[in-house]
């Protein structure tokens, strides 16, 4: 039996199927834990959560920001990205049990050995901290109330954290910090357009990971991240980075908990669809 974190899927199904075949990973002993950005940009979103769905005992998945922009297009919350490649799956007869199911999916995991988010953790917070909010979200998210929520969720402000926070504030915070983060100041003030290497970071602005006041760095468990292609695979502190670009022309990766091995496997030009698309 073994555990393989993937990196950010973003709808290339030939790729995953790849991936799987060099893993010869086997439903019913393997587990899947993936990062979040299932869909959305590859030409397989609905192949990838149709397969999902279909092995859902198997998957460990969180949500990230392209899942639940999905999520709000398909509830007319939000428009249609340019470089969007979600029609097939809206148009699909299955397209709202599908739907339905992802929305269902956590924002962070946590066990005794490894954690799991899309995109970063607030300094401020532990992992145990930061599970009991990811769930305050996953509450809404799963609730009879949760387009009045997705209504909500978009926006930049509160930059920061702050235990008094409340209401859509405080949920707003949590999700970006979850599925958007990548840099922060000084103050804990949370950067959401900075998407290049770390070598053009700003002055003044830290990766989550690295942040002077992170208190998870204390925590025993392995962060497993994607969210951050320019990153590419990148092992630290307490932390593992797992977007690897496949969409953008590089690789999708997975890490196996039990060994710490990488597989990684290329992009399969079925995936990308034509054209330049936007991250």
């Amino acid at each position: 039996m073994a555990r393989y974190a993937i990196g950010d899927i973003q709808g290339c199904y030939h790729s995953l199927m790849h991936l799987l075949e060099r893993l010869d990973f086997q439903p019913g002993q393997d587990t899947l834990w993936l990062v979040g950005d299932l869909i959305n940009r590859g030409t397989g979103s609905l192949a990838v959560l149709r397969w999902l769905y279909a092995h859902q005992d198997q998957v460990r998945i969180v949500l990230g920001n392209h899942d639940l922009h999905a999520i709000a297009v398909a509830h007319s919350i939000r428009p249609p990205h340019r470089f969007d490649t979600l029609a097939a799956l809206f148009a699909a007869e299955d397209s709202r049990q599908l739907l339905d199911w992802l929305r269902q999916q956590p924002l962070m995991l946590l066990e005794n050995d490894f954690a799991m988010l899309h995109a970063g953790l607030y300094p401020q917070w532990t992992l145990a901290q930061a599970r009991q909010l990811a769930a305050e979200v996953e509450t809404v998210l799963q609730s009879p109330d949760y387009v009045e929520f997705l209504q909500q969720m978009y926006g930049n402000h509160p930059v920061g954290w702050d235990d008094d926070l409340r209401g859509v504030d405080r949920l707003r915070a949590i999700t970006n910090a979850l599925t958007r983060m990548r840099l922060l100041d000084d103050s804990g003030a949370m950067e959401f357009a900075f998407k290049g290497e770390v070598a053009d970071i700003p002055v003044g602005y830290y990766p989550w990971f690295k942040h002077p006041a992170r208190q998870s760095a204390h925590d025993p468990q392995t962060i497993l991240f994607g969210h951050w292609s320019a990153l590419g695979l990148y092992q630290g502190q307490g932390v593992v980075g797992l977007d690897t670009g496949c969409l953008w022309g590089r690789q999708l990766t997975a890490y196996c908990l039990e060994t710490g091995d990488f597989t990684q496997v290329p992009l399969d030009a079925r995936d990308r669809p034509s054209g330049t698309v936007g991250e």
